[in-house]
């Protein structure tokens, strides 16, 4: 038997519990982070964020516990050192706008330099993971009772590097030319050739057709403004992917049965954990108004909710000017505080990661990451 303060603890219960905290395999970094983009393709990411692994240590690397927190802070990297992780997702980007250099001077700067020291990775899906259907903003509409809901904002199909972003088609002028064309057009790497008859003005035309990436195009079109002599009726077709009905930014959520803006206030409080939000009421609503249609996004929502029509407005922060376009439409609008409206996906995200990972890696969640704000 194994002494405790208070309590015995027989020997085989004492190493069961050590056998389950060491269980974990653990896998390579590069194996994990090919999981997280299966979970959230970091091709959904808006443009202008800073998503996928911001810190690595030298390779090789081997994950056996993950850290989860929705901000990084140099508390919960303290906590996440404690918890011998080896890799931190950290939702929001710790690493934002570009490091000039890394030294000890700021908390940004300290948190790179003793993640190195640690060797611990740290990543980052931020707007990814609001984009995918079982992702940030579809956790928030969950807390709305039961609906049904479509991206705002849709996101596109995700291309291949390799794949074509563009299509020419040209008509050969002269027969006898089409093996020089060919010849040269098959030179240019990731553009592929389509060559087929058609018949115009009585007359039998050779055509072709080549999808290109982005870089090809640069080079086919530098090859045709060359000899122009050689074709003729040029078209650059730009070939968009389509729309993803399930995946985008934001959330319009058309309720089932429609309740009193106050039931709706409630059912946020109530599923984020808060007991205040601060609420603007739209011209000529009530705390009494039905509400039909709830159009949402976590965070800061303010680009994304602009111009949607809906009841009510249900975001993290919204500037001053952005509440009073809204409510001067009639539209309510609900503020949470920023992190207040993602925290709280992370234990969901702990069990998609758990089964994304085969639970060969442990899972840890941050108990010291908190929205910095509060009400007093």
């Amino acid at each position: 038997m194994l002494a405790l303060p208070g309590r015995l603890v027989p020997a085989a219960v004492q190493l069961a519990r050590s056998r389950v905290r060491h269980s974990s395999s653990g896998m390579d970094l590069k194996a994990v982070l090919s999981a997280l983009n299966d979970l959230a393709a970091l091709s959904f990411a808006e443009s202008w964020d800073n998503v996928g692994l911001l810190v690595e240590p030298s390779p090789p690397h081997k994950v056996r516990t993950l850290f989860l927190t929705n901000d990084l802070t140099e508390a919960v990297l303290q906590e996440a050192l404690q918890a011998k992780a080896d890799l931190v997702l950290s939702y929001h980007p710790p690493i934002f706008r570009p490091l000039k250099r890394v030294t000890w001077g700021t908390w940004k700067e300290r948190l790179v330099v003793r993640a190195l020291e640690g060797r611990v990775a740290i990543y980052s899906p931020h707007t990814a993971l609001d984009a995918v259907p079982q992702g940030v903003n579809a956790w928030l509409a969950k807390g709305l009772g039961a609906c049904t809901s479509r991206p705002i904002r849709p996101c596109r199909a995700a291309s291949h590097p390799t794949e074509g972003t563009h299509r020419v088609e040209l008509s050969i002028r002269h027969p006898q030319d089409l093996d020089a064309v060919l010849s040269a057009l098959k030179g240019v790497s990731n553009a592929s050739i389509t060559c087929f008859s058609t018949r115009a003005d009585g007359e039998e035309q050779v055509r072709l057709s080549l999808n290109c990436t982005q870089e090809a195009l640069t080079r086919v079109v530098a090859w045709l403004s060359q000899h122009g002599g050689l074709y003729e009726e040029m078209e650059i077709l730009a070939l968009e992917k389509p729309l993803l009905p399930h995946t985008g930014m934001g959330r319009l959520c058309v309720l089932e049965e429609p309740v009193a803006l106050a039931t709706v206030v409630e059912r946020v409080k109530s599923h984020l954990k808060l007991a205040h939000v601060r609420l603007a009421l739209g011209a000529g609503r009530s705390l009494d108004s039905q509400v039909h249609d709830v159009a949402l996004c976590a965070g800061s929502g303010s680009s994304v909710l602009q111009g949607v029509q809906a009841d009510l407005y249900l975001t993290g922060e919204m500037s001053h000017h952005d509440v009073l376009d809204a409510t001067a439409q009639g539209i309510s609008v609900v503020l949470c505080e920023h992190s207040n409206t993602e925290r709280g996906f992370l234990s969901e995200l702990r069990d998609l990661l758990c089964a994304h990972l085969e639970n060969r890696v442990q899972v840890v969640l941050s108990q010291c990451d908190r929205d910095p704000l509060s009400v007093v």
